[in-house]
C-alpha cells in the first residue's frame, strides 16, 4: 500500500467581513485573490506538491492512459478542404507536433465543388503552407489562436495569438506571397478579427477593464494603430460585442448580445465609413441574429428571432430597409412546431436551418429553386443516421456560391463525421479514423429520469458492451453542465474509451439550464430557478442508482466552469450520492463574484444568475446555494479541483478558496493549478491528453479500477 502524504499546513485565515442586505459573511480566504502575492503563489505551489504526492501512485496508470489516447489518434492527419474563393483551405497535424499547420491548394476546376482527395502525410497537388503554428508557438508553454482570416484576394492572412492564457490576443498580418509579416501589429484584442470585403481594412474588437468586448475598430492596412477608427461602442455593461463579415461579403454585421436580449447593426462593405444601422431596434428579452441572403434576386436579411415564439421563428426582410414594416417580414419555415430554431445559413441556392427537436440538434435544407407554397419553400431534414442522440451542426461553410451545406455529425459511438449535403443527397467526406478500435464494441442509449417536480430529464449513456454486465450495477461517470442554454450534445471522444474499456459507463445529464429541450429548458434553470439545475442532476443520479446502472459508491460526478458550480452545489446538497467529484475550473465562489461588478463578466452574468448586489431576494437565493458559502461540517466524497492561474473567466481564487474551506471541515480534497494556462487548460494536444489522463486516473482510482498502479 502507498502511504498517504501529510496534509499541507492549513491555509492562513485572514477574516474579511462582507456585508450585504443585512447579512454578514466572514470570508477567511479572500486574501488568496492577490494573484501576484508571494504568499498566494507559495500556497498554490504547496497544494500542487501535495496533489503530486497524493497521486504519485497513479503515475504508471496516467502514462498508460496517455499512450492509449495517443494510439487511438491519427496523429498525422488533415481536415477536409473547404473552398473559399480560388483555394481549398485545410489544416494538417503531424506526429509529435502539438499544433496544426494551416494550408491551401488552388481550385483546379471552378465548376467543381468536390474537395481534393486527402491522404494523411501526402501533400496535395500545389499545396501551400500558410502558417505553421508549431513554429509560431516556439517554446511558449501556452499558445492559442483567436483569429484566422484570409483576405478576399487570398494574398494576406490575419492571425491573432495568445501566449499567456488570458484570452487577450496580438494580431499580425502575413503577406502570403513573401511569407513575411507586415509591420502592422495590434495588441490586446478579443476573438474574431476579420478583413472587410475589400481586403484593405481589418475589423477587430477590444475589451474593457472587466474583460467585456465592448468596442469594434477599423484598422487600415499600413496605418498606425493610433489612427484606427471606432466603428461601434457598447456602453451597456450587459452586452458583449462582436463583428463578422457576411458570407456574401456585402455586409459587416455587428452583434450585441446579453443573456436574453440582442441587437444587430450592419454596414455595407461598399462603404466602410458608413454609420452602422440597426437591423431591428433592440428590445429587452428579444433575441435575434441576422444572415444576408439573396432570394429571387433580391437582397434579404434572414432573422432568427423570438419576438412572438419563445423557441424562435425565421423571417426574411428587405436588406435595404429591414425594420420598416412587420408586413414585409416573410416566414422562411412554414411549420416550426416542436422546433427550437438556433441558426440559419444562406447560400446562393440554399438555406440551411439549424434547430433542435426532441432534445437533439438537426439540420434542415431549403432549396431556393423549389416552388413556394403560400410564399414558403419546403425544408428537408438531413438524416443523421442516429436514433439514440447525436451532435449535428453546419460548419466550414465559407462560400456563398457552394451548392451544398457542409455538416459535421457524430454521437457517443460515432466519430466526428464531415458530410456535404443537399436536399436530396448526403456525401460523406470523412469519418475520423480511430486506429485500433472496434467501434461496434460500444453501445449507447437514451433514458429519461423523473425530476422531483415531474419533469422528464434526458440522460445519454455509452458503455463497452463486453465490459459492462448489465445485470448488475457498474462504475459510472456522470457529467453535467446546465447553464447558458448550452447543450451538451452526445459526441464521440477517443480519450473517453480509456474509461469505457475499463468497464466504466459514461452518462450525460441533460439538465435544465442548458438548451437541449428548448428555450424553456434554459429559463427553468437560470435566475430564480437555478436550483433546478442542481436537483435535476441529483435526480438523474438517483435514477441511475434505482434503475440498476450503478450505486452511489461506484459513481463519480464531473463538471467544469458553470458545471463546476454544479459540482460544488451537489457536493453540499447530496454528498452521499458520489464516490468522488471532479470540478474543473469551477465557478464555486459565485456569490462573491456576482457581488463584484469590477470583475470580468460579472455585470453581464447578472442576467444568468440574478443581481445579488442590488437585489436582496437574489442575494438570499444565491446565498442559499453558492458552494463556497454553504460548505458545512458533513462527510464529503473525495474531491479533485482543477484550475488555471491565468483563467479570466473563472478566477483561480474560486477553487483555491473553496478547497481551503473544504479542507477546514475535514474533506479529502486536492487542488491542481496549472500555473501557465487559462480557462481551457493546456493548449497543445499532447498536454491536453496528459490533463485528461490525470483526471481519468484519479477517477478510476475512486472507482476501484486503478489496476496496476503502485500500491
Amino acid at each position: 500500500m502507498h502511504s498517504t502524504p501529510q496534509i499541507p499546513e492549513p491555509a492562513q485565515k485572514v477574516p474579511h467581513e462582507r456585508t450585504f442586505h443585512g447579512d454578514t459573511f466572514v470570508d477567511n480566504y479572500e486574501w488568496m485573490r492577490d494573484k501576484d502575492s508571494p504568499q498566494v503563489r507559495d500556497y498554490l505551489d504547496r497544494e500542487n506538491a501535495y496533489t503530486d504526492a497524493r497521486t504519485e501512485h497513479l503515475n504508471g496508470l496516467r502514462e498508460r492512459i496517455f499512450d492509449e489516447i495517443r494510439s487511438r489518434t491519427k496523429e498525422t492527419d488533415l481536415s477536409v478542404p473547404a473552398r473559399r474563393g480560388d483555394h481549398w483551405y485545410f489544416t494538417r497535424t503531424s506526429e509529435g507536433k502539438n499544433y496544426p499547420a494551416y494550408c491551401r491548394v488552388p481550385v483546379r476546376d471552378a465548376d467543381s465543388w468536390t474537395p481534393p482527395g486527402i491522404e494523411p502525410g501526402v501533400a496535395l497537388d500545389g499545396e501551400e503552407q500558410l502558417i505553421d503554428f508549431n513554429a509560431e508557438a516556439g517554446d511558449s508553454s501556452f499558445f492559442a489562436v483567436g483569429s484566422l482570416d484570409v483576405s478576399p484576394d487570398g494574398k494576406l492572412l490575419i492571425y491573432a495569438v495568445d501566449r499567456v492564457g488570458d484570452e487577450r490576443f496580438t494580431l499580425r498580418i502575413r503577406n502570403l506571397e513573401t511569407g513575411e509579416d507586415l509591420p502592422d501589429e495590434i495588441s490586446g484584442i478579443f476573438y474574431g478579427a476579420c478583413f472587410d470585403g475589400t481586403g484593405k481594412h481589418i475589423y477587430y474588437t477590444t475589451v474593457d477593464d472587466s474583460w467585456r468586448p465592448d468596442t469594434v475598430w477599423r484598422h487600415t492596412l499600413g496605418d498606425s494603430t493610433d489612427s484606427d477608427v471606432v466603428v461601434f461602442r457598447e456602453d451597456d455593461e450587459r452586452f458583449f460585442v462582436g463583428a463578422e463579415l457576411s458570407r456574401t461579403g456585402d455586409y459587416l454585421f455587428i452583434a450585441t448580445e446579453a443573456k436574453t436580449t440582442s441587437g444587430t447593426w450592419f454596414i455595407p462593405t461598399s462603404d466602410p465609413t458608413a454609420e452602422p444601422q440597426p437591423v431591428w431596434p433592440r428590445e429587452q428579452d428579444v433575441d435575434y441574429s441576422v444572415e444576408h441572403a439573396v432570394i429571387d434576386g433580391e437582397d434579404r436579411f434572414l432573422i432568427v428571432h423570438n419576438r412572438e415564439r419563445a423557441d424562435f421563428d425565421i423571417v426574411d426582410v428587405p436588406a435595404a430597409a429591414p425594420g420598416t414594416s412587420a408586413a414585409q417580414a416573410r416566414p422562411v419555415v412554414s411549420d416550426v412546431s416542436g422546433m427550437r430554431i438556433e441558426e440559419v445559413q444562406a447560400f446562393s441556392g440554399l438555406i440551411a436551418v439549424g434547430y433542435r427537436r426532441a432534445g437533439f440538434a438537426r439540420v434542415g435544407i431549403i432549396d431556393l429553386s423549389a416552388a413556394a407554397e403560400d410564399g414558403v419553400r419546403p425544408m428537408t431534414e438531413v438524416d443523421s443516421g442516429e436514433d439514440a442522440g447525436y451532435r449535428f451542426i453546419a460548419a466550414d461553410n465559407h462560400s456563398f456560391d457552394q451548392p451544398h451545406v457542409r455538416v459535421t455529425m457524430g454521437s457517443l459511438v460515432r466519430p466526428h463525421t464531415v458530410a456535404d449535403c443537399t436536399p436530396t443527397s448526403t456525401q460523406i467526406r470523412k469519418v475520423t479514423e480511430v486506429p485500433g478500435v472496434d467501434l461496434g464494441a460500444y453501445s449507447q442509449t437514451l433514458e429519461w429520469a423523473t425530476a422531483a417536480d415531474g419533469t422528464q430529464i434526458p440522460v445519454s449513456l455509452v458503455w463497452r458492451t463486453d465490459a459492462v454486465d448489465r445485470s448488475g450495477p457498474a462504475p459510472l461517470n456522470l457529467y453535467g453542465y446546465g447553464s447558458y442554454e448550452a447543450s451538451m450534445d452526445p459526441a464521440f471522444s477517443a480519450a473517453r474509451l480509456s474509461l469505457l474499456d475499463r468497464g466504466v459507463v459514461f452518462a450525460i445529464a441533460h439538465i435544465r439550464g442548458g438548451g437541449e429541450m428548448g428555450r424553456h429548458w434554459y429559463e427553468q434553470g437560470r435566475m430564480e430557478f437555478k436550483k433546478n439545475t442542481f436537483t435535476d442532476f441529483i435526480d438523474v443520479a438517483d435514477h441511475l442508482i434505482s434503475t440498476g446502472w450503478t450505486t452511489a459508491d461506484r459513481m463519480v460526478a464531473r463538471g467544469g466552469s458553470a458545471g463546476g458550480l454544479l459540482m460544488g452545489a451537489v457536493a453540499n446538497m447530496a454528498p452521499d450520492r458520489f464516490a468522488g467529484i471532479i470540478a474543473d475550473v469551477p465557478f464555486v465562489d459565485s456569490l462573491t463574484s456576482m457581488l463584484m461588478p469590477e470583475l470580468p463578466l460579472t455585470v453581464i452574468e447578472w442576467e444568468e444568475w440574478g443581481d445579488p448586489l442590488h437585489s436582496k431576494e437574489f442575494y438570499e437565493y444565491m446565498r442559499s446555494y453558492a458552494p463556497y458559502e454553504n460548505v458545512t461540517q458533513q462527510q464529503y466524497p473525495p474531491i479533485l479541483a482543477i484550475t488555471s492561474l491565468n483563467d479570466t473567466r473563472v478566477l483561480y481564487v474560486e477553487p483555491a478558496k473553496w478547497t481551503a474551506r473544504l479542507r477546514e471541515v475535514g474533506a479529502d480534497v486536492i487542488l491542481k493549478t496549472d500555473m501557465t494556462s487559462g480557462h481551457g487548460g493546456a493548449s497543445g494536444r499532447y498536454d491536453s491528453w496528459r490533463e485528461a489522463a490525470f483526471w481519468m486516473a484519479w477517477m478510476l482510482d475512486r472507482l476501484g479500477l486503478a489496476e496496476g498502479s503502485e500500491q
